[in-house]
């Protein structure tokens, strides 16, 4: 499996886009010295955190991933072979399901919530339209209207923009796809 720290890949794409830390600073409501943090693996952010980060870098999380090569037709990511990015704040390991170019429309990840895990403290805006499918366990979806318990095959669609909140109460681990449009 292909391990990478957030922080090298916030920096990259901050860089790339020639944006300072006090710019994505303004952008997220963060400051440039958690972010600074952030870039140089000296904080764990939560799930939605690095949601506000890859949002005011105009990506999504499963952009954290790709890279600006050229894709063929078909592109195989073997499991083996996965991206992936931890939250220890959110106790939550994120992996890659999708490689190629950042201006892909669907960008899928495989979330991995330990016990006890959550992609925050309150629900937090979704950047994008999203489609999950619980894989295993169950886990908590707290929504702007409601609080639902999704269990293993349970699916739900999530609009832009919508409040939105997972956590994992229970004692198991929990799997989650999430597809992000874009």
């Amino acid at each position: 499996m292909d391990e990478r720290r957030l922080g090298g890949v916030v920096r990259r794409l901050r860089e790339g886009q020639g944006l300072t830390l006090r710019a994505v600073a303004e952008r997220t409501g963060f400051s440039a010295s958690f972010l600074s943090q952030v870039e140089n693996d000296q904080a764990s952010p939560s799930i939605s955190s690095m949601e506000r980060i890859a949002a005011a870098l105009g990506v999504t999380l499963s952009e954290f991933f790709q890279t600006a090569e050229r894709e063929s037709v078909a592109k195989i990511v073997r499991a083996s072979a996965r991206q992936t990015l931890y939250s220890q704040w959110s106790r939550a390991r994120i992996e890659s399901l999708a490689s190629g170019e950042l201006n892909g429309r669907l960008h899928p990840v495989v979330v991995t919530m330990k016990p006890g895990g959550s992609s925050g403290k309150r629900p937090h805006p979704a950047p994008f339209e999203e489609f999950a499918l619980v894989l295993s366990g169950s886990v908590v979806l707290t929504t702007e209207d409601s609080e639902q318990v999704l269990g293993t095959g349970d699916a739900v669609t999530i609009r832009a923009g919508a409040l939105r909140r997972w956590h994992n109460p229970t004692q198991e681990p929990t799997q989650v796809i999430v597809v992000s449009g874009r």
